[in-house]
């Protein structure tokens, strides 16, 4: 993954520092974000409703925004809207440090969102491309996408170790660290990534000269094939949103309680660090059209054992291998999707500027999550007992992963 891989007439942003972004990112991110709710209710004596909005509004200016920061990644180069993703939220947490009432957390927290929303897109697109180098260069397996994965699970565990530290002093000091992690992050992404990545960086199909292809929203809007690819995809985030929606309900249900999430966390983390790497190998091996079946597939299969344990009480031991069969068959279905899907944006692209497709892709995700809870959250109130109601949310999902696991393998782009 060395920058030596680059050939010199193609020049763009060193891999380890799109890994080493993504890292640092997430700690800054998962420093600060995940103790909101705490902070806002005891030390601010704030309601639930208020939390709510707070935390709602910060996912919908996040994920509702990542085709906007797609347009502007594409419209001033990558390097531009992270470093401008970086500095608002730099905003973003120096408004949380002030906060002391629910307007300036409410700022502070869509601030932090739309920081987001400008650097995601705006970092796939370079890591993107780099895969795209490394595939022409070398013919090596695809690597970068699943490294990416690896890299933020590991900035998703750090991250609430490091906040939990400074959260002892205040969560002032916590939100100025965050400040002080992305305001650093600036500066580096400033020195080390080029200005504007060479036209030439994505080639064109056969016969057609770099640039001299239309591109835009309305061009990929044109593009059925993607848009349809980008909707059933858009399951993949909603069924993995399952472990903050439906999990909590589930250990509800078994009688683990609450204090059994955390561990379940720490198990997904684990999962994904220790085999995300392999599992991304055997997906190479697959090739992308049966990987994607097969992630959607363990998804659904782990729902569809979800709708058939919901309605049995568990005890002992016992309690804990529902969440447990739920974690397992959640994380290794996403590890299958997410980097065999990723790098197959650019072969829809066909050498247009991709920052807009990963952006329209991640707000399709955002979009189903939203709809999709809306569906389910009547469902979930009769799974909190076992019994027949507690069967229907699980089984809505796993009848909702059918249709990718079928569809997206014949949706695929033509290869480049």
């Amino acid at each position: 993954l060395s920058t030596a891989e680059q050939p010199a007439t193609r020049p763009g942003a060193a891999p380890g520092l799109l890994l080493a972004s993504q890292l640092i990112f997430n700690i800054g991110f998962y420093s600060v974000v995940p103790f909101l709710a705490l902070v806002m209710t005891q030390d601010f004596g704030m309601t639930a409703t208020a939390v709510g909005v707070v935390l709602g509004a910060r996912v919908f200016s996040q994920q509702g925004l990542f085709l906007v920061g797609g347009m502007i990644t594409d419209r001033w180069g990558p390097r531009h809207a992270m470093l401008v993703g970086c500095l608002v939220r730099v905003s973003g947490y120096l408004t949380l440090a002030m906060a002391g009432s629910f307007p300036l957390f409410l700022l502070g927290a869509v601030l932090t969102g739309m920081g987001g929303a400008l650097f995601s897109p705006a970092l796939e697109s370079l890591v993107g491309q780099a895969e795209e180098r490394r595939r022409d260069s070398s013919g090596k397996a695809p690597a970068l996408f699943a490294l990416l994965a690896i890299c933020g699970e590991i900035g998703a565990v750090a991250g609430p170790l490091l906040g939990a530290l400074l959260l002892g002093v205040s969560f002032s000091w916590a939100a100025l660290a965050g400040a002080g992690v992305f305001a650093v992050m600036s500066v580096v992404l400033w020195r080390h990534v080029p200005a504007r990545v060479p036209d030439g960086a994505q080639m064109p199909p056969a016969g057609e000269k770099p640039g001299a292809r239309a591109d835009g929203i309305a061009v990929m809007l044109q593009d059925k094939r993607f848009v349809a690819f980008g909707a059933l995809y858009s399951v993949n985030l909603l069924s993995y949103n399952q472990l903050y929606f439906g999990l909590p309900i589930e250990l509800t249900r078994s009688g683990a309680g609450p204090a059994a999430l955390a561990g379940l966390f720490a198990v997904a983390s684990l999962l994904t660090v220790g085999l995300q790497w392999p599992v991304s190998r055997l997906t190479h091996r697959m090739g992308p059209g049966r990987a994607l079946t097969a992630g959607f597939t363990i998804k659904g299969l782990a729902f569809a054992t979800m709708a058939v344990l919901a309605q049995f009480p568990a005890s002992g031991p016992l309690q804990l291998l529902p969440p447990l069969l739920l974690v397992a068959g959640l994380c290794l279905g996403h590890m299958c999707i997410g980097p065999v899907a990723m790098p197959l944006v650019l072969d829809f692209a066909r050498g247009r500027r991709s920052g807009i497709y990963y952006g329209l892709l991640a707000s399709l995700g955002g979009c189903a999550v939203l709809l999709g809870n809306f569906v389910l959250g009547p469902l979930y109130s009769g799974a909190s007992q076992p019994g027949p109601d507690a069967v229907w949310p699980w089984a809505v999902m796993a009848a909702l992963t059918v249709v990718p696991a079928v569809g997206l393998s014949r949706l695929l782009p033509a290869p480049r």
